[in-house]
């Protein structure tokens, strides 16, 4: 049944590229007006189709094989979309004065009804719900999706299945912004996942071993057979999936998941208490099964703290915080993302450690010395944002105590419930260690324009994604961030000298925050009214 299946699909396949030939050479004979094109947007319709079943069957094969194929039926998709582009114009033309109006609303290119389609049957047909009107897209709003919708899988079918997971958790994050369609994520996560493996090959523990920055030799350790190990895989897997749902979905399980990643830390701690006792008692660092544990330790708590920044900056996508609440969450974002530096930098320090004893070198030079002085890039990056996170704290702080605005009044919630409503989760995993509504109160309560002055924070920000994006120069990724923080620091900068000099003296003064140039950090705007 298959192979006639497949022997059909070549055979149609074959037949429609000869018929829109036969159509053309014929008409150009015996008529002056292309009437052949009129059929030829049909064939173009069902090469399409062809086509883009074939993308994704290529992209359905094990372990990314299809990709390849993937991408030379895209490319063919998209030329077919072109063509039935083009013969809409002449379609449109042959209805005559029938389809004057708005073509933009219409659901067909000619611009008439369509035969056979009720766009009610649907909501007669769904399961029992409550009633809603289904609205059918319009032909040009269809023909934008499908071009969009083709160029997500284009995507996904060139990324080039990096077995890093540090690279691979930016690729999603950063294919996420374009808000793919269901259907582009549902292949991506397919690509990923398959059979309990990363990309079908990469068996979990061997992907975690490699972001711990451990020795090659440690992905077939015995360690991977240990209870906590396994479930921390089982995480990790989960986590991609979760990474490709859509962004609501994506920040609720988020927000439960923490839980699940700090009680795996509490057991991997446990089971590596038990095994080697506490880690200052024990000397034995040629013990290979220790260092595991130690790296995938510091890996788990930077992962968590990775996962709780995600939380918090999905917030600003979803439009969940007000401007009178942004105070508390960049003051949350910035104990997270000071916790998320310090593992990093502590991971980074241990790998490096790692790496030098292995090359047992007997005594340091000059230059080792100074690269382990040196902060790290990524650490740097992190401290950009912790830099913009603290500066724009303190000035909305500044800002509430001096001059009355961006407070939270509100007849249903206090301040003190907005904070639990917004962290419930965070602190329920305890994440960070320490951070209450009382400690929030405490660092802001005493911000003042005065303290303002003494110390910009921005400047710091700005002087920082300066310096660090020599070392990001074949990231453009990360370049295009640097450049926009380095643009929200100018300009907070600026407004905060400002705000600072005229702010309590100046009553017609009015203060705004926009995210226009950061999709999280905001920009501080400031006029007279």
């Amino acid at each position: 049944m298959l192979l006639k299946r497949q022997y059909l699909a070549s055979y149609v396949h074959v037949k429609l590229h000869h018929q829109k030939e036969d159509y053309r050479k014929i008409w150009s004979h015996y008529s002056p007006t292309p009437i052949w094109k009129k059929d030829s947007a049909k064939l173009c319709c069902a090469v399409y189709a062809f086509h883009f079943f074939h993308v994704l069957a290529c992209m359905k094969r094990p372990q990314g094989r299809g990709l390849e194929s993937a991408r030379k039926h895209l490319a063919s998709c998209m030329t077919e979309l072109d063509s039935i582009l083009k013969s809409a114009d002449f379609i449109r033309s042959c209805f005559g004065e029938s389809c004057e109006g708005d073509i933009d609303d219409k659901t067909t290119a000619s611009g008439r009804e369509p035969i056979g389609f009720d766009a009610m049957l649907n909501s007669r047909l769904s399961a029992p719900t409550p009633p809603r009107a289904i609205k059918i897209l319009s032909w040009k709003k269809a023909v934008e999706y499908f071009v969009k919708l083709l160029h997500d899988l284009d995507v996904i079918c060139s990324y080039p299945l990096d077995p890093h997971l540090e690279s691979l958790l930016r690729f999603v994050v950063q294919f996420q912004k374009s808000q793919p369609d269901l259907v582009a994520r549902s292949h991506l996560q397919l690509l990923l996942v398959q059979d309990g493996k990363l990309y079908g090959r990469d068996p979990f523990f061997a992907v975690i071993t490699k972001a711990a920055a451990l020795p090659e030799a440690t992905k077939n350790h015995d360690i991977q057979k240990n209870e906590s190990i396994l479930q921390l895989g089982m995480l990790v897997m989960n986590l991609l999936k979760i990474l490709c749902t859509n962004t609501a979905w994506q920040r609720r399980k988020h927000g439960k998941f923490l839980q699940d990643w700090r009680v795996i830390y509490v057991q991997l701690e446990l089971a590596f208490r038990n095994e080697f006792g506490e880690v200052s008692s024990s000397s034995n660092d040629e013990n290979i099964s220790m260092k595991i544990f130690q790296h995938i330790l510091l890996w788990v708590e930077e992962q968590t703290y990775w996962i709780a920044f995600r939380f918090l900056i999905l917030g600003f996508e979803l439009e969940l915080y007000s401007t009178s609440e942004y105070c508390m969450v960049y003051w949350y974002l910035y104990a997270v993302l000071t916790k998320l530096a310090e593992k990093t930098h502590l991971k980074i320090a241990v790998s490096y450690d790692t790496a030098k004893r292995k090359g047992k070198k007997k005594k340091d030079s000059p230059k080792d010395l100074a690269r382990e002085s040196r902060i790290p890039p990524a650490v740097l990056f992190l401290q950009c944002y912790i830099c913009l996170s603290e500066g724009l704290t303190m000035i909305l702080a500044a800002l509430r105590n001096e001059i009355l605005v961006f407070q939270s009044p509100g007849p249903f919630n206090t301040e003190q419930e907005k904070f639990v409503q917004h962290f419930e989760l965070l602190q329920r995993a305890c994440i960070p260690d320490h951070v209450s509504y009382p400690s929030y109160k405490e660092s802001t309560t005493h911000a003042r324009f005065s303290t303002l002055a003494m110390y910009n924070y921005f400047k710091d920000a700005q002087r920082i994604a300066r310096e660090v994006k020599s070392s990001f120069s074949n990231d453009p990724d990360r370049l295009a961030e640097l450049r926009k923080l380095e643009q929200v620091a100018e300009h907070n900068s600026v407004a905060q000298n400002l705000i600072c000099r005229l702010g309590a003296l100046d009553p017609s003064l009015k203060v705004s925050f926009e995210l226009s140039h950061h999709p999280f950090f905001a920009t501080v705007v400031v006029k007279r009214s």
